[in-house]
């Protein structure tokens, strides 16, 4: 682990220790500075759960990452800095989906004076550590709870509306071998989200900037958003490297199945 690289690249500057100023300030830089993105899925390139790969792809080669790639670096160098750090399953959107959906998304939990559920892969919008137990807070443009559900399990809530985004999980260690099956079905399953579409997610400070296939979208605090429907491929490289800072010209030969997928979503009644 070249910690002074990743550093660099998510412009993080100060004094490094095991303790809650360093997590919360280095979990705020991740988010900032490097986006979730499942480009390499698209472009039906295999993804691995291999940390030194991850580290090669989002700090060498400046992209983005899914959860088991940005979770799994930040875990890394979580550890290399002292920290006491626990991967952890969960299911996003379990509560509708069911137990199938458990294993597609990589948490991680912190112990300093208690335990803090940290997660740089959900797509930006936990801004800071959260502490592991039943809580509201505003991460604008979101607001985030936690609070436990039953059979031991955890509840993560995500909204700026009425219809929150969740996950469920244990605060139990990880079973690997379901990130592996897991992994493979979303990134090789015609069914898969991740197949289907093309995600790419940012925070700042107080906004959240969204591309899901041709919508661009920029919610604000509030809640007030702001959408683009993108019209070419130049338009969809350009968006990604001015509003992500990702530099991948190939994304352009995704054009036509973006187009056909945002046809057969808005083209329903």
């Amino acid at each position: 682990m070249d910690l002074a690289a990743y550093f660099e690249r998510v412009r993080f500057t100060g004094d490094v220790k095991p303790d809650l100023a360093t997590l919360q300030a280095l979990h705020r830089a991740h988010q900032y500075s490097v986006p979730f993105e499942n480009l390499d899925v698209q472009l039906r390139r295999p993804v691995g759960l291999d940390r030194r790969a991850s580290f090669e792809k989002i700090v060498r080669a400046r992209r983005g990452g899914w959860c088991y790639e940005m979770n799994g670096l930040f875990e890394w160098v979580l550890r290399e800095i002292g920290f006491d750090v626990m991967r952890m399953s969960a299911g996003v959107m379990r509560e509708t989906q069911g137990e199938q959906q458990l294993g597609n998304h990589l948490c991680l939990r912190v112990k300093l004076d208690q335990p803090y559920l940290v997660d740089v892969g959900f797509g930006g919008s936990l801004s800071e550590p959260l502490p592991l137990r039943k809580g509201l807070r505003e991460d604008p443009p979101y607001r985030i709870e936690l609070y436990e559900i039953d059979d031991g399990y955890w509840r993560f809530s995500e909204r700026t509306d009425d219809k929150p985004f969740t996950f469920d999980f244990r605060a139990a260690p990880a079973d690997e071998a379901l990130f592996v099956e897991k992994s493979r079905y979303q990134q090789t399953d015609p069914a898969s989200p991740f197949i289907q579409t093309l995600v790419v997610q940012r925070r700042t400070v107080d906004t959240h900037v969204s591309l899901r296939g041709r919508v661009l979208s920029i919610t604000h605090a509030g809640g007030s958003e702001d959408k683009t429907v993108l019209e070419s491929p130049d338009e969809l490289v350009a968006a990604l490297r001015s509003r992500f800072d990702l530099d991948v010209p190939e994304a352009a030969t995704l054009w036509p199945a973006i187009c056909a997928r945002h046809d057969a979503v808005f083209s329903k009644p």
